[in-house]
């Protein structure tokens, strides 16, 4: 009795492990063809350059093309609903950020939820917010333009690269935080804004330290303070210094749709937390003020359902609609 007994146990567990063995041999053979980064904007912004940094290192290591997308609209959203929608194979993929967070309560009547129809995958990037003004603005601290701000309530105009996106919320929330009231300026972009930030037209940004760093550089714009600290102004202060609770900051990363096998997102996160390793990659981040980030996929989850959360509030907080 004892040898039959031994024989069922080890065909059972030869049952059980059946199973596992399709998805491993995809994952061993994946990718096998071309594989699509979607980036919910146009060509030529943080998210394309930062989609092309990782895609061409993807390339390399996994052997076979990572072919950016543009999809421009909504906020992101165009490219997002592609993605969801998308056969969950691992052939296509999302280069998510901060702004897609946001929209899981802007866009209440989008027919998915970032948040539970993505699978995360790989975070490999942040980059903080920057306070920044025109260097002929009166304050030259945060104490200061919170001073001047509450003396002058609606006075400041701040500009944005869009109602509802990261620039905006960002800014929503230190007035949220400090009882002070702007006037918002929406623009089609970063650029524009910027640029009437230079002539003057407007006041203040929080715009993402990527759009911006050559600029402060170059002394055309002045920050006061940044989100989150950064070798790219290591000088500048923290705004929770003086805005205690304030925390925003842009990050990037992958995401695929929901039921995409978990081996072949466990291959990509490998791949992507050995690229954010690289110090070549690191620096190539350095160059754009991104700082390399990586965690597991419920790590990366993590990172967005509590994004989703937070951002939701100040958007219902400022009564944003899109």
């Amino acid at each position: 009795m004892l040898p039959v007994r031994r024989q069922f146990l080890q065909l059972a567990a030869g049952a059980a492990f059946a199973p596992a063995l399709p998805a491993l041999a995809v994952a061993d053979d994946y990718p096998s063809r071309p594989v699509r980064l979607v980036v919910g904007y146009a060509p030529g912004g943080v998210s394309d350059i930062l989609a092309r940094l990782i895609g061409q290192k993807l390339s390399e290591r996994l052997g076979q093309p990572f072919v950016v997308e543009n999809r421009p609209g909504a906020g992101g959203n165009v490219g997002a609903d592609e993605v969801v929608h998308a056969p969950p194979d691992g052939y296509t993929l999302l280069l998510a950020g901060m702004a897609n967070a946001i929209n899981v309560s802007l866009y209440p009547e989008l027919d998915f939820n970032f948040a539970h129809d993505m699978a995360p995958v790989a975070i490999f990037s942040r980059s903080p917010m920057v306070l920044e003004v025109n260097p002929s603005f009166t304050a030259t601290t945060v104490p200061e333009f919170i001073a001047y701000a509450k003396a002058n309530p609606g006075v400041i105009n701040m500009g944005t690269a869009g109602t509802g996106g990261s620039t905006h919320v960002a800014g929503e929330l230190f007035q949220m935080l400090t009882g002070t009231k702007f006037t918002h300026v929406p623009y089609r972009g970063s650029p524009p804004a910027i640029a009437d930030l230079i002539g003057g037209q407007i006041q203040v940004m929080f715009d993402n330290l990527t759009a911006s760093i050559a600029l402060i550089r170059a002394g055309k714009l002045r920050p006061l303070a940044v989100s989150m600290r950064t070798a790219a102004l290591p000088d500048v202060p923290l705004i929770s210094d003086f805005v205690p609770g304030y925390e925003a900051y842009s990050w990037n990363g992958i995401t695929a749709p929901r039921d995409c096998p978990r081996p072949i997102v466990d291959k990509l996160n490998t791949a992507i937390n050995a690229i954010v390793a690289d110090p070549a990659f690191k620096a190539q981040l350095a160059d754009v003020a991104n700082t390399p980030m990586s965690d597991s996929p419920e790590g990366f989850g993590k990172l967005i359902r509590q994004d989703s959360d937070k951002w939701a509030k100040v958007v219902q907080f400022a009564a944003i609609t899109p």
